[in-house]
């Protein structure tokens, strides 16, 4: 409201024509600060260098003219008036710019009040001595652009003026967009700062922040853009620190406000990482809180000391420099030690710092800055001083800067001041590009000048848009379509030292047009931190981080950031911090004992090399041997009346068919490939068939040979070699026929079973058809079954040799074993089953063996008297007998 106040009283809707004429006006009030240099055209400034405290205007009384003597001067700031003025001075001893023309220029202060921005505006655009708005009053003053403010408020106060008048106005440390069109910023989009403040914190895992901004629009603003950016990356924010910018000392409230302010919130606050946002009052506002903090701390208790002064991580934004008034002259810098800032790109430009030593006192009235900036740096007073402190010290003007702390003046060109210089550049070069235009189509007047003196301000923004150019630095200076700066950000890290003075050290950058989500580079190993971190660098969370083996878990009412650390479930893990949830390890692998990582199961069969399988395999080749040697045996002894009584081409299938089944158990030891998967069952099974088929058809053939024994059977002629080879073939052939369909249908093949046991990975064969592995056995022991139920019933007839008992016995021993087998079978996993089929089938076919063949070779071998016919006649008899 009082901005529109102002300017309903002061301009015009509309200005046509300027007009030179002798004013008459009231005196303005007196502008105390101001250097003016004369030039064919003029660039001015509203600098940001000294603050004076005012009363309140009421409209009651003419405004006074006096300021209440509580000045605070920025005389780090005094950077940037010189800034400008080096600036001018190169480009008037530069031939190739702007030649037979010079640049002159006026330089004053904003004084952080709205009332005397205004005021300064207008006497820089119209005659001083006499306040005669619209109106150029005596001497002519051709101000072509204006550069400033440093803050947003002095900016769009200028802009409010200057842009009534179209005036090109170049704002060198104001973020903030003003709609206006004849406003620039020498400053990048502050929405890549944004990014870069997510992208650091996110770089160091930092969760939990604190936020500091002043309590104006700037800064709901950065609140409102940068907290949702900073959740959507899982940042909290810990607290919010609202700042007063500045205070009326006839406010009583604001005073109370003001004195009130301190540091407990974010010196107590767990984060260690502090966002300040804001311009040089928001770091004058920390340092006074920090001072008063450590003021109050040194008479509290030690324990509240040592939790209150740990280190605290200070990110800080582009708008904020390190600087302090004489009021806080005391004050300790070191406490931002490590400070990560991002600051506005610059480069050294030559020649400046030496531009910098040679400033000395003046006792002329040209610069009205320097008295009070010499004064305030050295502690020292001239002979005439506007605000005498001190009567013992004098200055003799051969005092050096470059002895002074940074927080006072810096001598390395700041982001500001480099800011400064590219924007009297661009004016330079803007008129350059003019001159070059108005060469080709405009005539010379008046010898050899070109009529610069007719240019209207607003004349220049076609060639300011467009500018680009190399400044001495090398960087590029070019604007976008939004009038602001093509730039990035530095990323300093700030370095003290006991003397109070500091440096700042590059340890990154913010790329201005990178990758998505590569704009951040940072330089870890570059950058110093905090003297009283114990980690380094440091954690910022809400609580302890859920290491490897733990999730987070969630606090009710609580921010997202603050939770519990609950253990992985069974079976899950998390490999990594703060974990949401755990996870299931992939197919193959398992958690370890502190469920941090998943360890790969251990591929396990039956290895050759295991002492199991070296068992197994000696038990299988030693019975095969005894096979074979049984079979030598019975060969040898092929003529004799005990081998041929039970149909010797049985017993020789009988001995080949266990010889093999004795082998085929070594085919279920080792990996499991293509040919073994197929040939395991198969070959077992059918060899088995045949091995009870030979037995059934040795019980057949006893039956038959019984029953054919009386006079008139029919099954008389069924009696030898014929029926026996029969039952053999036929019994074999539906077991083939099993095996055949089955190899064709759904062959088995190579497997990994990865889900059965926790630890292992079990490579096995997946049998292809359930149905038709269990129709084998099924079959299998449908021939057993009949083959004992038959021996069982043929046990008593009187046959010599009959082996009917001990094919009993022998079936009794094979069916014992192959029950056991089915539920020890289903009940297994891995390399177990595998090894219970192993056992079983060396078990029945040892006891098929044993009980045929022992007793046989027994009378072969020892009893060899027992081998006639004459024996087995007298055996014959006496069964019959009995």
């Amino acid at each position: 409201m009082e901005k529109s106040a102002v300017l309903l009283l002061l301009l015009p809707h509309m200005v046509c024509k300027v007009h030179t004429m002798k004013c008459t006006g009231d005196n303005p009030l007196q502008i105390l600060h101001q250097w003016y240099q004369p030039g064919d055209i003029l660039i001015g400034e509203i600098a940001t260098h000294i603050g004076y405290v005012a009363y309140q205007v009421y409209f009651t009384e003419h405004p006074s003219g006096d300021f209440i003597h509580l000045s605070a001067v920025m005389t780090k700031f005094y950077q940037h008036i010189l800034a400008l003025v080096f600036a001018i001075k190169e480009i008037n001893q530069n031939p190739n710019i702007l030649p037979n023309v010079t640049l002159g220029f006026h330089i004053y202060d904003s004084y952080v009040d709205k009332r005397w921005t205004y005021r300064t505006i207008f006497d820089l655009l119209f005659q001083s001595y006499s306040f005669s708005p619209n109106f150029k009053c005596g001497i002519q003053k051709y101000v072509i652009g204006v550069i400033g403010g440093l803050g947003f408020e002095t900016s769009s106060y200028m802009a409010d003026i200057l842009s009534s008048y179209k005036i090109p106005q170049i704002s060198f440390g104001s973020f903030k967009s003003t709609h206006f069109p004849s406003f620039y910023h020498m400053v990048p989009n502050e929405a890549l700062q944004y990014v870069g403040i997510v992208q650091l914190l996110v770089h160091f895992r930092w969760k939990w922040v604190g936020l500091i901004t002043f309590d104006n629009e700037g800064g709901e603003d950065f609140l409102q853009t940068l907290e949702p950016m900073l959740s959507r990356n899982g940042i909290c924010v810990a607290f919010i620190e609202r700042t007063l910018r500045k205070v009326h000392l006839d406010s009583v409230d604001a005073l109370l406000k003001f004195r009130d302010s301190n540091a407990a919130v974010f010196l107590e606050s767990k984060a260690k990482v502090i966002v300040v946002y804001g311009e040089a009052p928001t770091i004058l506002w920390l340092a006074k809180a920090l001072w008063e903090s450590a003021q109050m701390m040194s008479i509290r208790d030690t324990e509240h000391m040592e939790r209150t002064s740990k280190g605290k991580v200070w990110v800080t934004t582009a708008q904020i420099d390190f600087a302090v008034t004489n009021f806080l002259k005391g004050f300790d810098i070191q406490i931002f030690h490590g400070a990560l800032s991002f600051t506005i790109h610059s480069n050294a430009v030559p020649q400046f710092q030496k531009f910098l030593q040679s400033k000395k006192p003046s006792w002329t009235n040209e610069n009205g800055f320097i008295r009070e900036f010499w004064e305030e740096v050295f502690d020292c007073e001239f002979p005439v001083s506007m605000n005498p402190t001190n009567t013992n010290k004098m200055c003799t003007g051969e005092e050096r800067l470059d002895s002074i702390p940074a927080t006072i003046f810096e001598m390395s060109m700041t982001g500001h001041s480099y800011n400064i210089y590219n924007a009297v550049y661009a004016i330079a070069h803007s008129l350059h590009m003019m001159y070059s235009y108005r060469a080709k189509h405009a005539a010379v007047k008046g010898g050899d000048k070109l009529t610069f003196l007719t240019l209207e301000p607003w004349q220049l923004h076609p060639f300011l848009q467009r500018i680009s150019f190399n400044n001495s630095a090398g960087d590029k200076i070019m604007f976008n379509d939004y009038g602001e700066l093509v730039a990035g950000f530095d990323m300093t890290n700030l370095v003290t030292f006991p003397n109070n003075s500091y440096i700042r050290v590059k340890v990154g950058k913010l790329e201005a047009q990178p990758l998505p989500g590569k704009e951040l580079t940072i330089h870890e190993d570059r950058t110093e931190w905090h003297r009283d971190l114990s980690q380094k660098p440091p954690f910022s969370l809400c609580n302890e981080k859920c290491y490897p083996g733990y999730s987070k878990k969630m606090k009710e009412g609580k921010k997202f950031c603050c939770y519990d650390c609950a253990l992985c479930p069974e079976g899950k893990v998390s490999n990594q911090e703060d974990m949401d949830s755990c996870i299931t390890c992939p197919a193959g692998h398992f958690p370890n004992k502190f469920q941090d990582q998943c360890i790969p199961k251990i591929p396990r069969f039956l290895f050759f090399e295991e002492p199991l399988s070296i068992i197994l395999a000696f038990m299988a080749l030693f019975f095969s041997l005894v096979t074979a040697v049984v079979l030598a045996i019975f060969i040898k002894y092929q003529d004799t009346p005990i081998v041929k009584a039970n149909n010797r081409s049985l017993t020789y299938i009988l001995l080949v068919s266990l010889f093999l089944c004795f082998l085929c158990s070594l085919l279920f030891i080792g990996k499991p490939n293509q040919v073994t998967c197929l040939l395991r069952q198969t070959a077992f099974g059918i060899i088995f068939s045949v091995a009870v088929s030979s037995l059934l058809a040795k019980t057949v053939t006893v039956v038959v040979a019984f029953m054919a024994s009386k006079p008139g059977n029919i099954l008389r002629k069924w009696v030898g070699k014929k029926l026996a080879s029969s039952v053999v073939i036929s019994c074999s052939s539906i077991q083939i026929g099993i095996c055949a369909l089955w190899l064709a249908a759904y062959p088995p093949f190579p497997d990994l079973d990865v889900h059965s046991l926790t630890t292992e990975i079990i490579v096995q064969c997946n049998e292809g058809s359930v149905t038709l592995f269990y129709c084998l056995f099924g079959y299998l022991g449908f021939l057993a079954i009949v083959c004992f139920t038959m021996a069982f019933l043929a046990r008593k007839l009187p046959d010599s040799f009959n082996e009917a008992k001990f094919i009993t016995f022998s079936m009794l021993v094979f069916c014992s074993v192959w029950l056991s087998f089915l539920p020890t079978y289903l009940s297994t996993r891995g390399r177990d089953m595998v090894v219970v089929e192993i056992f079983s089938i060396l078990a029945s076919s040892a006891g098929l063996l044993g009980c045929i063949f022992l007793p046989k070779c027994f009378i072969l071998i020892v009893r060899p008297e027992m081998n006639n016919r004459e024996h087995l006649i007298r055996k014959q008899i006496s069964i019959c007998n009995n």
